[in-house]
């Protein structure tokens, strides 16, 4: 699977709140500090896979828990339509 933002969705700097958000036609979303880790490594190129090893490399964590969490943001953005595969 190659996750990526969906179409219209934008991992962008909103200065207002001094972070990173997503924007959506009508729609914006605040990820917490940990989603906005996943959301930059997800480019439609990397594997899940791939996204999942280097949050483990970057973080010095167990693969799998890393796995799982992952999973579980990337199964919520999908249900979202904010992410697709």
């Amino acid at each position: 699977m190659v996750p990526r933002l969906a179409r219209g969705m934008r991992l962008t700097e909103d200065r207002t709140r001094g972070r990173l958000v997503i924007q959506a036609p009508e729609r914006l979303f605040v990820p917490d500090e940990t989603a906005v880790h996943v959301l930059q490594l997800i480019d439609g190129a990397r594997t899940l896979d791939q996204v999942i090893d280097e949050l483990a490399q970057r973080f010095a964590a167990p693969r799998g828990e890393i796995a799982t969490d992952v999973q579980e943001m990337l199964a919520d953005l999908m249900e979202r339509r904010v992410v697709v595969a």
